[in-house]
């Protein structure tokens, strides 16, 4: 599954309702385990400001961000403008910050969706990872962290048909891309898990793995975070392994976090999402039956057993339609 840069939305492409047809229909669904694209090493399009960009009024900062757009705005190009400036360093590809975005309706200049609803907790603030592949990530990408961005793009640059776009985010704090919650006695019978300095984990299976009839999960970190609740985007590290150690997808290896509703994974992976806490590490042994089934997926061969070890780094609620 690849995405368009700038196609792929956040919080499951706004329950594509706000922004119809501007999400690209790769998407996860419950048949396949997240696949998002690989992170970008520069500043992407690295769009400069323009009238449409600067015609977006932004006041206030987050979680308390307001913003509103004229209903007239040209649409001709990406535009992207500093409302404010943040202080700190810029922010590079495959990092995670947490803050605000307002997504602006363009045909009535008024804000259609805001993250601070989506927020898990009382900081009204939601995960961003930073990237050139969707849009909240690129409105940051490059800019100071703590800064403020008003983004204005064409719908032609995203899918046919799609709708126009004004995005107003704003970023907040770094956020840790590994589990940072207390270690937990490993669960016995499990294949074993050593990271390194980086935080990227190792997988062992013993050489009489046996699959078990149902998912088994081990939490190897307990985080102190918000819960992962059902039809959450959840934000995490992971990486998925074979019985016989082979690494069928990791997004360690392509360098940045994913994103993805629990509800888009196999039943597997889903189970070892929700009901987590945010900071936590767990493993999941899988078996076919509640991962891919008798259906062969890229490296993965059919009736084939997986094991996930995922670190939970943060969580969205579903916007309210």
């Amino acid at each position: 599954m690849r995405i368009r840069p700038l196609a792929a939305l956040s919080v499951a492409a706004l329950s594509a309702v706000l922004l119809a047809g501007c999400a690209s229909s790769d998407a996860p669904d419950t048949d396949s385990t997240p696949t998002p694209t690989a992170a970008s090493s520069d500043c992407g399009l690295d769009p400069k400001s323009g009238a449409d960009s600067d015609a977006v009024t932004v006041s206030g900062s987050a979680p308390s961000l307001t913003a509103t757009a004229p209903t007239d705005l040209a649409f001709t190009e990406l535009q992207r403008t500093t409302a404010t400036e943040g202080d700190g360093e810029d922010l590079a590809s495959g990092e995670l910050v947490s803050g605000q975005y307002v997504w602006i309706d363009p045909t009535t200049g008024q804000v259609a969706m805001d993250s601070a609803t989506t927020s898990p907790d009382d900081s009204g603030l939601v995960p961003i990872i930073v990237n050139a592949s969707t849009i909240t990530g690129a409105a940051v990408l490059c800019a100071p962290l703590g800064s403020t961005e008003a983004l204005t793009i064409p719908g032609s640059m995203l899918s046919q048909g799609a709708s126009n776009v004004v995005v107003v985010v704003q970023s907040v704090e770094q956020l840790p891309t590994t589990a940072t919650g207390v270690d937990q006695e490993p669960v016995e019978g499990m294949p074993t898990v050593e990271l390194d300095e980086d935080g990227k984990p190792t997988v062992t299976v013993a050489d009489d793995f046996t699959a078990p009839d149902t998912t088994q999960l081990g939490v190897l970190k307990k985080g102190d975070g918000p819960t992962v609740n059902p039809g959450d985007q959840v934000f995490v590290q992971y990486m998925g392994v074979l019985p016989d150690g082979t690494e069928f997808d990791s997004s360690w290896s392509r360098g940045e976090p994913s994103a993805f509703q629990t509800t888009g994974v196999v039943q597997g992976f889903q189970k070892a999402l929700e009901g987590q806490t945010v900071g936590s590490q767990v493993i999941a042994v899988i078996p076919a039956s509640e991962g891919y089934g008798d259906q062969a997926q890229g490296k993965i061969p059919a009736n084939s057993p997986l094991i996930f070890v995922v670190d939970i780094l943060g969580t969205q609620r579903t916007p309210q339609q």
